[in-house]
Order: structure tokens, then C-alpha cells, then sequence
């Protein structure tokens, strides 16, 4: 099975000689990957840069970390989907001889994975699969993922924060695709990210939102290319109210994505990946909760800050529903058949939390 060497951090050596190595196994999603990058500057600090288990889609936004050594993929739902391919990944770890494994993800997968590759060490946290590890962390049950992940190498929280670290060829592309559109942006951009693979999760008023931002800034819709139909919709709605709004859904790499947001004056998103994102790139941000709420973990967060407060960072949920939060992730659709938690969700409400976050008065 071929590993993808970091091309910032070149290793060379035999396998005796890469003795000591740790390794990340996280197979999550997109916003769990990016959460975890606190992990991994922590480890690589300590000990040097580690190797990494990941998905093919979550690679990009480890591949180019400075405390990744080697990013390794794994397409657990695709094409090494199966028996036959785990044992075969399990293989060429035990040959790499890792000292240390550890397993942000709770999951019996990745537990198996570290106990199969005969790693000595496996550090994972209780609420997982406790009788494949060596080490027992205690998971917090309070606080951000990021600073909860922390604590698998017994870090306190807010020592590291997310980060992402794109190339200058990501900066470039963007640039490129921002000098293509810029008569459309003029005086900086908000960011909207619509999407969500939880459909519960979806907010349905972009498209009125994006026509009151695009009075003040132009407007620029993110996420992928399955998202291009409905960031068509809003960019049509803002042009026929006399509004600047373009699309990048699957017009741009992950890792370009992360730039684009990076370079927006606030993004306003979904419960979903972009949220994470924006924390790693340090954008103001306004995220928009429904079937879940802030207190599971994965709401905004900003250095020095508490999570959803202060200036650069804001949520915003329908209060005192009964019915809310109805799962850990969203489900596809709303369980009930209503789905209040999102339609009553008004653009007003969403509207003063942008104001909360004050990243358009800096530049009104």
C-alpha cells in the first residue's frame, strides 16, 4: 500500500532507523480531521512529526502539516472498503514499527487497526474500545472537541488551536480565481456555506440572507460541487435584487477553499466542515445550529475565547424547543416531520448575530 510522504518534512531511512515515529489514526470527518490538528502540533512539538491515518478526503488538510511527517490514506467506505484491505493496511503499519498510536477517533475500527499493526502503545480514551488500548485517557465531557482531543496527550486546553497550513500554490489559485470574479467582490466578500451532507442540517434561508449581505459586501457561496445548484439559486436571487454574488461550490480544492474562507470577512455556515474551517483560518464566523447544538463541542471557537462568544465568533439555535437536539450528528431529515429547529429560525436572528461578531463594522 503506497504512503503519501509530506513533501514539507521528506523522511528517509529504513524501518529500524524510523523507530519511535508515533501515529494519528483518524478516519472522521472533514471537521473532526481539521479538529484534531491541536493534536497533532502537540504530539509533533513533543516528540517530532507523526504519521497519520485519515480518509482520502480529509488528506489534503493533513498532508501539509508541519507536524505531519507521512499522511496515509484510508477509504474505509470505498475502494479499501472490506476485510481484505484493513488487514493489508494493518501490515504496512506494523512494518513502519510505530512506539506510540493514538486514537482521537472512539471508534472499534481504528482501536483494531492500532492492536492489529502490534503498535506497544495505544492511547485511547475510555468511552471507546478500552480493551484495545494500553492507555486510558478520560475523555472530557465538557469543552470544545479540539481542546477534548488535547487530552489524549495530556494537554490542558487551549494550548493549541486549529490550524491548517495550505501551500502557496493553494494561495495562488485562489488569487487567480479571485482576479477572475473580483469586479463581483469589490470591498471584500461574506462567505455562506448552505450545505451540509445532514440534510436536517440545512438552513433555508441563505438565499434571503445573502440578499440583505449583499447590500454591505459582496457575496461568495462555498462548499462542493453537490452544493453548486443550490449556490445558484442565491447568487441569481442577490443578482436580480441588484446584489455582487458568485459561486465556488466545486470550483476550488479543499485546501483552496480553506483560503477563500480564510480571506472572507465572515462566513456564515451550517453546523458542518466550512464551520471548522474558518476557526482553523482564523475568519469571523457565524454558524447556524438546528438538529444540534454549541454544547456537544463543535461550535465556533476563537483563541482566548469562550465557544460562541465574543467578538469574531457567534451561534445561533432556536431556544426552548423540546425536540432539540434530536442526534449526536443531524440526521438526514428531520425525525419529526417539521423541522422548526431550522424553519423558525429566522434571517433577523441570524442577522444580529453577524452583528454580534462585528466583522462588518470593521469595514462599513
Amino acid at each position: 500500500m503506497p504512503f503519501q510522504r509530506n513533501p514539507v518534512l521528506q523522511t528517509t531511512g529504513s524501518a529500524h532507523e524510523r523507530v519511535g515515529t508515533a501515529l494519528v489514526i483518524q478516519t472522521a470527518f472533514l471537521g473532526d480531521v481539521v479538529l484534531t490538528t491541536p493534536l497533532l502540533e502537540a504530539l509533533a512539538r513533543r516528540a517530532g512529526p507523526v504519521d497519520v491515518v485519515t480518509t482520502p478526503a480529509a488528506l489534503p488538510l493533513v498532508a501539509t502539516h508541519p507536524g505531519v511527517r507521512r499522511a496515509i490514506p484510508y477509504d474505509k467506505r470505498g475502494q479499501d472498503r472490506g476485510m481484505a484491505p484493513f488487514l493489508a493496511l494493518a501490515r504496512a503499519l506494523r512494518a513502519e514499527r510505530y512506539e506510540a498510536a493514538y486514537l482521537p477517533h472512539r471508534s472499534l475500527r481504528s482501536g483494531a487497526l492500532a492492536w492489529l499493526a502490534r503498535i506497544p502503545r495505544r492511547i485511547g480514551f475510555h468511552d471507546g474500545w478500552p480493551l484495545l488500548y494500553t492507555e486510558v485517557r478520560r475523555r472530557p465531557a465538557d469543552g470544545h472537541e479540539s481542546d477534548r482531543l488535547l487530552a489524549l496527550a495530556g494537554e490542558p486546553p487551549r494550548s493549541f488551536a486549529p490550524r491548517l497550513w495550505p501551500t502557496p500554490a493553494d494561495a495562488a489559485a485562489v488569487d487567480s480565481w479571485l482576479d477572475a470574479v473580483q469586479g463581483s467582490l469589490d470591498g471584500g466578500f461574506v462567505a455562506l456555506a448552505p450545505g451540509s451532507i445532514w440534510g436536517a442540517k440545512r438552513w433555508p434561508y441563505y438565499r434571503e440572507l445573502a440578499e440583505q449581505l449583499a447590500r454591505r459586501a459582496g457575496i461568495v457561496v462555498v462548499g462542493g460541487a453537490e452544493d453548486a445548484s443550490l449556490a445558484s439559486e442565491i447568487t441569481a436571487a442577490v443578482g436580480r435584487s441588484g446584489g455582487r454574488a458568485v459561486s465556488a461550490c466545486g470550483r476550488l480544492t479543499l485546501r483552496q477553499s480553506a483560503v477563500l474562507i480564510g480571506r472572507a470577512r465572515l462566513l456564515v455556515t451550517n453546523d458542518s466542515a466550512p464551520l471548522h474551517l474558518a476557526t482553523a483560518m482564523g475568519t469571523p464566523v457565524v454558524a447556524v445550529f438546528g438538529p444540534t447544538i454549541p454544547e456537544f463541542g463543535f461550535g465556533p471557537l476563537r483563541e482566548g475565547e469562550g465557544e460562541g462568544e465574543g467578538e469574531g465568533a457567534a451561534s445561533v439555535g432556536l431556544v426552548g424547543l423540546a425536540c432539540r437536539p434530536c442526534s449526536d450528528h443531524g440526521p438526514r431529515a428531520c425525525p419529526l416531520g417539521h423541522h422548526r429547529c431550522m424553519r423558525e429560525l429566522s434571517v433577523d436572528r441570524v442577522l444580529a448575530a453577524i452583528e454580534e461578531t462585528g466583522a462588518l463594522r470593521r469595514r462599513d
